[in-house]
């Protein structure tokens, strides 16, 4: 039978096991992921860190059209998109258990309403998991009692052979913009390490060396026609001198970012559906 003084010490333990797990500079490897022996995905990982994943059912439902809702696990924290907000927390992953921290970060943008209701589902799926599961290619997030909230498949990583549509450039003053109505942006990565597509008014080319998530893009070459239009070939100009300042790209669902070395995004793209 346990005394008041066991009782207390037993709750002091707890209360110092709790705030050990808490995001702080003094126990940040607490953070760090430890090896999951239990992942079976193609070309399987020895544990979810610098892993990507897309929600294929939220609870007993898929999420609702138009939307996608991304999970990457990335230097002991959680990020991605919620289908209406980027969001982001640290997490803790000790074997199969996983913790996701309440004190996360979101953006604020407004959406409709179901998608808002969507969003905050997902968010409470999160922080609600106590553990996970991997196999036949998904990723089962758990309650406690062993019941998937969320069930994601892996990110696709395909480049080769799909064309992008550019949906923000940085212009070089460290803005990102959309292009100009009328005109489309685009580019598609070829075998062979080449780019090549659309700058709005003339067709280029560029070469391109790939190395996992890092990249490198030569200086492209473009055909010289020209185009009317107010700042058609101003924003052609910005387009091509923002692509070989890409060092590394982020697959976000049916999205890719190429970012420069500084983090900043150099190029935002999205996947146009195959013919």
């Amino acid at each position: 039978m346990e005394t008041k003084p066991q009782r207390r010490a037993m709750g002091t333990l707890a209360l110092v096991s709790l705030l050990a797990a808490l995001p702080t500079a003094a126990n940040a490897s607490a953070l760090s992921p430890a090896p999951s022996p239990a992942l079976t995905v193609a070309a399987p990982p020895s544990r979810l860190e610098n892993t990507a994943w897309v929600v294929e059912r939220l609870g007993d439902r898929p999420p609702l059209g138009g939307t996608s809702l991304t999970l990457r696990f990335e230097n002991g924290r959680v990020a991605g998109s919620d289908g209406c907000n980027r969001y982001g927390a640290p997490v803790t992953l000790r074997g199969s258990n996983l913790q996701v921290s309440p004190r996360g970060l979101s953006t604020k943008m407004a959406c409709p309403p179901a998608v808002m209701r969507q969003a905050e589902i997902f968010q409470m799926a999160l922080r609600n998991s106590r553990g996970f599961r991997v196999g036949g290619e998904r990723l089962r997030l758990l309650a406690t009692d062993g019941r998937p909230l969320l069930v994601l498949v892996p990110q696709s990583q395909q480049l080769v052979g799909r064309e992008w549509r550019v949906a923000g450039f940085n212009n070089g003053r460290q803005a990102l913009v959309s292009p100009i109505l009328g005109t489309a942006l685009s580019l598609r990565f070829l075998n062979g390490g080449q780019l090549a597509g659309s700058a709005g008014c003339n067709r280029f080319t560029a070469p391109v060396r790939l190395e996992g998530s890092r990249l490198s893009i030569g200086t492209p070459v473009a055909t010289r026609k020209r185009c009317a239009g107010p700042g058609v070939m101003e924003q052609e100009q910005q387009f091509l001198a923002a692509l070989p300042t890409a060092v590394s790209l982020r697959f976000e669902a049916e999205t890719l970012e190429l970012r420069r070395a500084d983090g900043a995004i150099a190029l935002s793209l999205r996947r146009l559906p195959a013919p």
